[in-house]
């Protein structure tokens, strides 16, 4: 059973698999870049930020985005190398099943659910936020039941956030999933071309805020730069941290760039110029909105869904204002549109090796997209959107994102040492101290988030220990019960799926084999 649990893919029959999917490559340097910035710069900057500076660090929230960016730097290098050597739909997932076996490639998928589905929610969330903010302003009024989830968070007389449940739902961030989904549906050339214009939006707006904004900082606002502490998490130097690992979860995007390795024109060339170039922008952009935000509002004013909105509300520009919120709600539209689709690829390539149902692998005839469990997943995003909180949503992301980080760092060990042979166009520089370094960074992104879900816990907030417990008791149960007896390796078949077959002419033109 030990052996059958760590059946390991060969890199060459990956490889091969590369070549035998029906997905179209559409995707140059441009378009990967773009992908990366249209997922970064999102709920992190526009939803996270203030989230993070209000509850765990204050000012210091600008230091938090260096640790997490620090972090996100080692594991980049890390993906670039792999999705360059093994540009394959499925990402870290595929990766894992190639260096520690189908168990632990099983667990990263499950993970990449808390990294992609759960992120589209907490994004989805946000974008209600300022969807509900930005109709006020035209005089539309969305009753807060149908703009807020049933679990919501609440400081008590301490200061600690505990959960409680009402009789609310989000509808509006359901909406919005299902508006996503269908676009998603239909192509994924058609969605590039929607994020790219979102990307240039919603860029656009945050370097004008940042233009503008740094005339109204008010420098008062960053003392005490470091808050001093009050306990669990709240403040000081740990507060810096588990801000790091809440704003962990503004990163996702890199890391969705490489789920586009199937789709990408020349994947050897351009996985790597997607990843770190996404990256170094975004990077760049974060530290410069956190110091203005922090500068023009106190920290203790930014715990709310739309922080940039009360940032600019404060700046007396009504029109300034409009124009914001315009860009945060095509910027989180983009957003919940690569998270969706980065998710629906990792699916995809766990239903082709026969790890979850095959309609997450049915590609539709004419759009060449895999539709069923597109909307399957879209459905499912939806209704976790209506029901949790941003904060609890933040959380399982970024700890999910943390665990899957540690475990591509460490593909990379395992790949250096047992296939030196293997062709890798991108070579992360340094020896091991890269992936061992990504390895210690993601270890210190998940400690806090592990410590506050069993803290909370033990003050009688059980609330998120019960939503990840029952969430690894399902994954559990989904591979024991259909993954293990339905893994088309351990039955020594091939991948599959639902395609039609290509035509002599579209294998030529696609470098396909016309065989499945």
């Amino acid at each position: 059973m030990a052996g059958r649990l760590f059946l390991k893919k060969s890199v060459d029959q990956i490889q091969r698999e590369a070549s035998a999917h029906h997905l179209k490559r559409v995707l140059g340097p441009v378009n990967l870049v773009f992908l990366g910035i249209g997922c970064i710069i999102g709920a992190g900057i526009y939803v996270m930020t203030g989230n993070a500076a209000a509850n765990f660090a204050g000012p210091a929230v600008m230091l938090s985005f260096i640790i997490a960016g620090t972090a996100c730097a080692f594991a980049g290098l890390c993906y670039a190398e792999l999705a360059s050597a093994m540009p394959v739909a499925g990402s870290a997932y595929t990766y894992s099943y190639a260096t520690m076996g189908e168990l632990f490639a099983w667990i990263m998928g499950w993970l990449l659910v808390l990294e992609y589905g759960v992120a589209a929610a907490t994004v989805a969330v946000g974008w209600s936020g300022y969807a509900a903010s930005f109709l006020k302003g035209l005089g539309v009024i969305i009753p807060p039941e149908f703009a807020t989830s049933t679990i919501q968070s609440m400081a008590d007389e301490t200061g600690r956030l505990v959960f409680h449940v009402t009789n609310s739902v989000n509808l509006v961030a359901t909406l919005a999933m299902l508006a996503v989904t269908a676009l998603l549906v239909i192509g994924i050339s058609e969605s590039a071309r929607v994020n790219n214009v979102i990307v240039f939006i919603k860029v656009g707006v945050l370097l004008v805020f940042i233009a503008m904004g740094i005339s109204f900082i008010n420098t008062d606002n960053w003392i005490p730069f470091i808050p001093e502490s009050e306990g669990d998490f709240k403040y000081g130097i740990p507060g810096v941290f588990r801000a790091a690992s809440v704003i962990f979860f503004a990163y996702v995007g890199f890391e969705a760039v490489s789920t586009a390795a199937a789709e990408a024109k020349n994947p050897h060339r351009d996985m790597p110029i997607g990843i770190l170039g996404s990256l170094f922008v975004c990077t760049a952009i974060y530290m410069a909105v956190a110091a203005v935000l922090t500068g023009i509002v106190s920290y203790k004013d930014l715990g709310v869904p739309e922080p940039i909105a009360i940032a600019v509300d404060r700046m007396g520009m009504p029109s300034f204002s409009f124009f914001i919120k315009v860009g945060a709600i095509a910027g989180l539209t983009s957003v919940m549109l690569i998270l969706t689709y980065g998710q629906s690829r990792v699916f995809f390539a766990m239903a082709r090796d026969g790890l979850l149902p095959r309609m997450f692998s049915t590609i539709h005839p004419r759009f060449r997209t895999p539709w069923k469990g597109t909307i399957v997943l879209g459905v499912l995003i939806a209704i976790a959107a209506s029901i949790l909180p941003i904060t609890i949503l933040g959380d399982l992301v970024s700890l999910g994102t943390a665990f899957a980080f540690g475990i591509v760092c460490f593909s990379v060990l395992w790949l250096r040492k047992t296939r030196p042979d293997l062709h890798r166009p991108f070579r992360a520089p340094g020896g091991a101290w890269i992936p061992v370094l990504g390895i210690i960074f993601a270890g210190i992104m998940a400690a806090p988030l592990i410590a506050d879900i069993i803290l909370k816990a033990t003050h009688g907030d059980p609330i998120p220990a019960f939503i990840l417990g029952g969430y690894l008791v399902i994954g559990a149960a989904l591979y024991a019960f259909y993954g293990l007896p339905n893994s088309r390796l351990a039955q020594g078949l091939d991948i599959i799926d639902d395609a039609p077959l290509p035509t002599a002419m579209e294998a030529a033109a696609h470098g396909l084999d016309e065989r499945r």
